[in-house]
């Protein structure tokens, strides 16, 4: 395995996910391993290793991701009352694969 999560276990189907949102372009699903009680991904199913570092992907593709984290932190706002929307870079970006964290609640742990 390599170290992105996304393309080997999500996206590939090896690690099953509950699938929240999805395009043909972009697919948002409930964290594996959840850090707050609300906890949804939204990852490009293009191989884009970071915010800074688009590798393959373009502005375009990004307008994409990012129009899937919009309205899925909307769908989250509007049932919890809040959300947040995190993106890790560089040494805190455990997956090398370009990927929003959408969450509401307290952490979990």
């Amino acid at each position: 395995m390599t170290d992105d999560f996304y393309c080997d276990e999500a996206l590939s189907g090896k690690t099953p996910v509950e699938v929240v949102a999805e395009t043909d372009e972009v697919l948002a699903f409930h964290h594996t391993r959840p850090f707050w009680p609300v906890h949804i991904v939204v990852v490009p199913k293009l191989h884009v290793p970071s915010l800074t570092d688009l590798g393959e992907g373009d502005e375009d593709l990004l307008h994409k991701v990012l129009a899937t984290v919009r309205q899925v932190a909307g769908q989250v706002e509007l049932k919890h009352g809040a959300c947040r929307v995190l993106t890790n870079l560089g040494r805190y970006q455990d997956s090398k694969h370009l990927h929003f964290h959408v969450c509401s609640g307290e952490p979990l742990r």
